[in-house]
């Protein structure tokens, strides 16, 4: 390591303005010219590491609203995602992380400016002198001192460059946390409405099997049936009540989801829920591959992050070239304020500093960050692979399911005929009670299958407006001072909590 002193001067009160104002200046120019010369932030375009398809394998002609959610037309739905928005703690969990990476940029912003320090003290000292054996004088001192490094190879441009493209990939980050916290609400919302559904169909259908039951019963106390067929319909109402209890389960947990999702503690959810599923909105335009790599915010943070590993690369490879390094000081030592500015001493030292032996430390340095680099290149391309396959998978489950929904509906028009007619027979006695029982059960068991197959084309579609969404403006969520949440909890040696 080498050092060079480039000048060094000392003034008094009298040549102050022809030598420290002239130090301050070579200074300020030196630090000012490198900041214009550095390397400028250039947009960094990449290209994506796959080969894209032209298009889709479907589209429709509906567009996509930023949020989404509102093509459903569900006035709760959009209260629903509103607040979670605003109060889901994993959502401002992102929130944290951004400003934290926004932060550190700014902090690699500072390094591009001279760093400014002053300096004011008071000493008091003791002094014999002549027959007077102690004196006391004063002394009053006030100094600047300034340091900057030239940026002449780009390191210190790259290292800032790299955190910057950091912090915009941690904002994509954010807005497709938010493109999922939306989803979930919109999937647990329709699952609970569907499951609500179901417990209203299961509860007509006890009324119903009940009712068969009784009828049963006092045919087999008048010995009009067997036993096999009391125990049979026995069991049909026992059945349907242990699928009632399932459903009655299924839809505590998805309030508690739902309420954990808005950031509220499990089973503090009172909301009305609708009747019933909505309907299907018409089918979207999903647009060119090469748009949606542009749009969604998990494949642009994939891309930024490429960005700033090239910035690490160049970073790591500036490290091997000498760096120069400008310092000013500046200072006055006085027995009285008042002659702050009459005496001063400035001194301007450049300092270029070369690396002669590290032990292959630089070297590894490049040979990580070019690894980083092939790193995020690969993850970048898997990234828009699966965002392509994501739009894909959706658009065929929703043509299939739309196909299979219509089916059941028409097995369900079907069955409800067959059943009647099974009744009729069953009731003059053409037909055994287990032909008609087995009838019967087939058609309930459709009308669930109905509702589950339509609630799932719900589904299907949430998954095609996430695959293919693009952010909307956030509304930043209120601050939560730390005090608000509460102290952390002291474990003692033991295990008692204090």
């Amino acid at each position: 390591m080498t050092t060079y002193a480039d000048s060094e001067s000392s003034f008094d009160h009298r040549n102050l303005r022809g030598g420290a104002v002239a130090a301050v200046f070579i200074f300020l120019w030196c630090a000012a010219g490198t900041l214009m010369s550095g390397c400028a932030s250039r947009a960094l375009r990449v290209e994506a590491p796959v080969k894209l398809p032209d298009k889709f394998s479907a589209a429709g002609n509906a567009e996509i609203p930023d949020k989404w959610w509102l093509s459903f037309g569900d006035e709760k739905l959009n209260f629903l995602v509103e607040e979670a928005l605003q109060s889901n703690l994993s959502l401002r969990t992102a929130w944290d992380r951004l400003d934290r990476a926004m932060a550190l940029a700014r902090k690699g912003r500072s390094s591009l400016f001279p760093g400014v320090e002053g300096k004011a003290g008071a000493a008091r000292r003791r002094e014999k002198t002549g027959e007077n054996p102690s004196t006391y004088r004063t002394e009053y001192s006030l100094g600047l001192s300034a340091s900057y490094e030239v940026d002449l190879w780009g390191r210190i441009r790259s290292a800032y460059d790299a955190e910057k493209l950091e912090a915009r990939a941690t904002r994509e980050d954010l807005k497709a946390a938010a493109i999922t916290l939306s989803a979930k609400i919109a999937e647990s919302w329709f699952r609970l409405i569907e499951q609500k559904r179901q417990l209203s169909l299961l509860s007509n259908q006890l009324e119903t099997n009940e009712k068969y039951l009784e009828i049963i019963t006092e045919k087999f106390r008048q010995g009009q049936v067997s036993a096999t067929e009391f125990l049979q319909q026995q069991q049909v109402v026992e059945g349907t009540k242990g699928r009632r209890l399932l459903v009655e389960s299924s839809i505590k947990l998805l309030e508690h989801q739902l309420a954990v999702l808005l950031g509220r503690a499990p089973g503090d959810l009172d909301i009305e829920v609708p009747s019933d599923l909505p309907a299907l909105p018409p089918l979207p335009e999903p647009g060119l591959p090469a748009d949606l790599i542009r749009r969604r915010p998990d494949v642009r943070a994939a891309e930024l992050r490429v960005g700033a590993a090239y910035r690490e690369v160049a970073a790591a490879r500036a490290r091997r070239f000498p760096t120069l390094a400008f310092s000013l000081n500046a200072q006055t030592t006085t027995e009285k304020i008042k002659d702050f500015f009459d005496d001063w001493m400035a001194t301007l030292m450049a300092d270029l500093l070369a690396p002669l032996f590290d032990a292959g430390e630089r070297r590894a340095e490049i040979q990580r960050a070019r690894a980083l680099l092939s790193e995020r290149m690969h993850a970048y391309g898997q990234t828009v692979l699966t965002a392509l396959k994501e739009v894909e998978d959706a658009l065929v489950q929703e043509s299939r399911q739309a196909e299979y929904v219509a089916s059941i509906k028409r097995q369900l028009e079907l069955s409800s005929q067959t059943t009647d007619q099974m009744l009729e027979k069953y009731t003059k006695g053409t037909v055994d009670y287990a032909l008609y029982l087995t009838t019967l059960l087939s058609h309930q068991r459709l009308q669930q299958d109905y509702l589950t197959a339509r609630c799932n084309l719900l589904l299907y579609r949430i998954h095609l407006y996430r695959a293919l969404a693009g952010g909307w403006r956030l509304p930043r969520p209120p601050d939560t001072k730390a005090s608000d949440l509460g102290q952390p909890v002291r474990v003692k040696g033991n295990g008692e909590r204090g």
